[in-house]
């Protein structure tokens, strides 16, 4: 009788240039939130002074935003897979948004749940208007006034938008150290895959019996 996998084995989730890509993107982003509390907040404009540098650190960050995801999709094999992954939603997906026992295992999802694919849809789509809105504040003799007003007024109210997402991604972070240990080092215990990610960790052990059957065999 063939015997289960250890849940506490160790299976690879994230690459090294997933990872990159995640830490590099997670510090821009850090960047661009504290300098834009600095601009926006008069106490602690006055705290901090210099207004202009912060200002020029909020922007040339900005301006760098997409440039990890950028490199990662052009030199990494396994986030351009999990790109696609991240853009297909499955029947269980919609079933694991509808359920109020999510976190249970009782819905196989993949690699991503439908929380993760919409967080990183809103990231996604929230880098390029604000990259958008920015260029347009920060060239302004190349738009008209209603332009530079409506610009203004999306970048801050989307700003606002991410600070409470980002909030919420770093409380879930904080709340779940396996998945911290797949972001630090690129692996998560079988038994948290096979809770949190069901169809996922399916293929995992799948994988790792194809390896297994394929592998050359030592002679006794």
């Amino acid at each position: 009788m063939p015997q289960s996998p250890d849940p506490r084995r160790l299976v690879p989730r994230f690459s090294r240039g997933e990872r990159w890509v995640h830490w590099t993107l997670a510090a821009l982003m850090l960047v661009l939130i504290a300098t834009a509390a600095i601009l926006y907040l008069a106490p602690l404009s006055q705290l901090v002074g210099r207004r202009h540098l912060v200002e020029q650190i909020h922007v040339y960050t900005g301006f760098a935003l997409p440039v990890p995801v950028l490199l990662g999709w052009l030199r990494s094999a396994a986030l351009r897979l999990d790109t696609r992954r991240l853009n297909r939603f499955t029947p269980d997906d919609f079933a694991w948004l509808r359920s109020r026992q999510r976190r249970s295992g009782a819905i196989p999802v993949g690699k991503f749940n439908a929380g993760q694919k919409l967080n990183a849809s809103f990231t996604v789509g929230a880098i390029a208007v604000m990259l958008g809105t920015g260029l347009i504040m920060y060239f302004t003799h190349l738009w008209p006034l209603a332009w530079r007003t409506g610009a203004t007024f999306v970048h801050d109210w989307l700003a606002f938008g991410i600070f409470l997402v980002v909030a919420g991604h770093l409380w879930y972070a904080a709340k779940d150290p396996d998945a911290r240990l797949g972001m630090r080092h690129g692996l998560v215990p079988l038994g948290w895959a096979r809770r949190e990610h069901g169809a996922w960790a399916a293929e995992q052990v799948r994988e790792d019996k194809l390896r297994a059957a394929e592998a050359p065999r030592l002679p006794k």
